[in-house]
């Protein structure tokens, strides 16, 4: 446990970098999308400081500078600098900012320095009128959908509260997501390759998330925020799926069927754990709020000033830059969300006018890479390939490691469509599990709305919402995971439903902004003028800037004291809270077979020691202060590849090469008509190696000595 005093120094440590990165970020999205007001603007400040922190770690992590005081110094270097360096008057973009991002050429914006022109009506480009703004809904349905998004938040909560008393436990957190962030932590490096257990080339994986569990451990020492991150996460989809259907006039609505879908059982190990799902789909729904919130053509009849009229301008041309960089801190989290990213970032470069398309796209690409580009970067360096599970295209062979890639037997939904017998032992039992008795109607309504999105007259913006919806629907129908295990038994089918959750949660959250415009027209409701207004502009007239009005107002204090006193309340229960965490993470574990969870406790009270296992569940090795040295023994390869030994003598020189002070040889699970231990036990054995804790399918052993290759059995 901590005691308070570091305990508040960890607090400090992580005030800071959030101050540091919002302030950079407010100033930046002030810049980049001046005409964001609201929720809207919240998100976007909150999507450019998550980036911020992640480039600050990459860019420390590609040299092994990954380390709590440079990265303070770092932050605060970027947070001071942007928000002096954006210059100008704040949230006004300056001439140059206009040339570079406004569809119109600086010469027909000269007066865009702040001179007022003596008729603001005479613009060169007479604006549009102003559609009328889309009805929030009433207080009725704002009601039901809060409660309905309370409900979402208290079920995450009360499926987040058992690892408080436990650690996270499950399989991909143990197994690659704690262990990457714990290697960042330590070594400071997010360059260098962490090897794992040898399945599906798991060390090649982006690792966006897991680079904020290595930050809340740079801060505490200790992976306190790790099981309370996803909580956060789970809070941003929520206020990303309200912005989707603001500019509609059907936030509330958004909102509920956002909240409901994402709280299927799919997605429930999400809580408490370093599962990255969520944060995809937070990063996605993110990149089409931002996206639906740009107002391309909608300005007031006649602007105050033609510095307003540029701030108009500004946001419709740095919306899909910023949506693209969304897209790709997606990409940059799962590999599943490549494709939807892919489309995302394409999609909205066709929705520029046909003279920009080439210059949208070239600059929405380089947002996305900016996002996410890092991690494939890497592997292109370690492999030759960026995406090393591809060993060829057709007739082109690309470098690619030489191995299988192990674990559950890969298949894909796609390839057992047709299989009546799949459908009613596996499919259908596990849709209704992973699902709920509803799926059918979730299934529809979500696929309805992705459909309505792609209808003639939708807005631009909503059509590529569609279009990535599907494309994430499609990543998870040919996803080699999708329904992996044994042929005709697709036993991680109902796992890989978390890879289909992006699609329903986008498809729900867009209905409403698709279907219910449509029955209002239907009806002759005064909400189908609105909504043409709003299919064509993509959202309500922006609101004026107080310091052009002369009138300005402070709406800021309540919510900020209120914040306020939230993080102080936070900050009080944190202490009991983390106390109680360490002193009962992984000391009584029960999540895996009785060695592993053997060695899972004898491990929580072992310190700075260098442990090699053959375990594919490492992250409790890690220690209650996570100063053990976890290291899965086996070979590199060339391109990147890596393979457990195959005999006894290279299995002892490798362990000699480590220095290692301790070895857990383990099986993954207990099989019948094997033997009870490893080889690597029995390899293990003899002078030198002295057993501490011996119980199927585990042996650990205590290494006094150097083993000699030699003497093996």
């Amino acid at each position: 446990m901590l005691d308070l005093p570091r305990y508040l120094l960890g607090v400090a440590e992580v005030a800071v970098l959030v101050g540091f990165a919002t302030l950079a970020a407010s100033s930046l999205r002030a810049r980049l999308l001046p005409g964001f007001s609201g929720t809207p603007a919240h998100l976007a400040t909150a999507l450019l400081a998550l980036a911020l922190l992640i480039w600050a770690a990459e860019l420390l992590g590609a040299f092994g500078l990954f380390k709590p005081l440079p990265y303070l110094v770092a932050v605060g270097v970027v947070g001071l600098g942007l928000r002096r360096g954006v210059g100008g008057g704040w949230g006004y973009p300056s001439g140059a900012a206009a040339s570079c991002f406004s569809p119109r050429p600086l010469g027909e914006r000269r007066n865009a320095r702040g001179e007022k022109p003596s008729k603001p009506e005479g613009h060169p480009h007479p604006p549009l009128h102003a559609p009328k703004p889309g009805k929030r809904g009433g207080w009725v349905a704002i009601a039901i959908s809060l409660a309905i998004a309370a409900i979402a938040v208290v079920k995450f909560g009360l499926d987040l509260k058992p690892k408080l008393s436990t650690g996270m436990t499950g399989f991909d957190s143990t197994w690659y997501h704690g262990p990457f962030a714990a290697e960042f932590f330590q070594s400071g490096s997010t360059w260098d390759l962490h090897y794992i257990a040898p399945q599906f080339l798991a060390w090649f994986y982006p690792a966006n998330a897991e680079t904020f569990h290595a930050i809340g451990m740079l801060a505490f020492d200790r992976d306190l925020l790790s099981p309370l991150l996803n909580l956060g996460w789970f809070v941003g989809c929520l206020v990303a799926v309200w912005c989707i259907g603001r500019p509609f006039g059907v936030a509330p609505w958004s909102l509920a069927l956002g909240a409901i879908a994402l709280s299927v059982p799919a997605l429930a190990d999400q809580a408490g754990e370093a599962r990255n799902d969520i944060v995809g789909i937070f990063f996605l729904l993110a990149a089409i709020a931002i996206a639906v919130n740009a107002q391309p053509n909608g300005t007031p009849r006649r602007p105050s000033s033609v510095r307003t009229y540029d701030r108009i301008a500004t946001k419709s041309a740095n919306s899909p830059m910023v949506a693209a960089l969304a897209a790709g801190l997606a990409a940059g989290t799962k590999l599943n969300f490549l494709l939807p990213a892919a489309v995302l970032v394409l999609g909205l470069a066709m929705t520029a006018s046909r003279g920009d398309r080439r210059r949208s796209l070239a600059v929405g690409g380089l947002a996305a890479l900016a996002g996410g580009g890092y991690w494939y970067l890497r592997n292109l360096a370690h492999a030759g390939n960026p995406l090393p599970w591809i060993g060829e295209i057709g007739p082109i062979s690309l470098p690619a490691p030489n191995q299988a890639l192990g674990g559950r037997e890969g298949h894909s939904v796609l390839g057992y469509l047709t299989d009546g017998r799949v459908w009613s032992d596996w499919f259908l039992p596990g849709l209704h599990d992973g699902l709920w008795f509803a799926w059918p109607v979730l299934l529809a309504a979500a696929l309805t709305g992705l459909l309505l999105c792609l209808g003639r007259g939708v807005n631009p913006a909503l059509r590529v919402a569609g279009l990535a919806g599907l494309a994430a629907a499609l990543a998870w129908l040919i996803a080699p995971t999708s329904a992996s295990g044994p042929e005709g038994m697709p036993r991680g089918f109902e796992s890989g439903l978390r890879y289909l959750a992006p699609a329903l949660v986008l498809g729900l959250a867009v209905l409403p902004a698709a279907l219910l415009p449509r029955v209002a027209r239907w009806r002759g409701s005064p909400m189908a003028e609105d909504a043409e207004g709003v299919r064509a502009h993509g959202g309500g007239p922006p609101r004026q800037d107080p310091r052009a009005t002369g009138r300005p107002r402070d709406r800021t204090r309540g919510p900020v004291l209120v914040g306020g006193l939230v993080v102080l309340a936070a900050i009080a229960i944190g202490y009991p809270v983390q106390r109680h965490y360490l002193e009962n993470r992984y000391t009584d574990p029960s999540f895996t077979t009785p060695g592993l969870n053997a060695a899972f406790k004898w491990a929580s009270s072992i310190s700075d020691a260098r442990i090699a296992t053959t375990s594919t569940r490492q992250y409790p090795l890690y220690g209650t202060d996570l100063s053990n040295q976890v290291q899965y023994i086996g070979q590199e390869r060339p391109h990147g590849g890596f393979v457990p030994p195959s005999t006894c003598s290279t299995w002892r020189r490798l362990l000699n090469t480590g220095n290692y002070d301790y070895v857990v040889t383990s099986r993954d699970r207990i099989e019948p008509n094997k033997p009870p231990y490893p080889p690597t036990a029995r390899w293990t054995e003899g002078p030198g190696a002295n057993v501490v804790l011996r119980e199927p399918p585990t042996v650990v052993f205590q290494l006094a000595d150097k083993l000699d290759p030699s003497a093996c059995r």
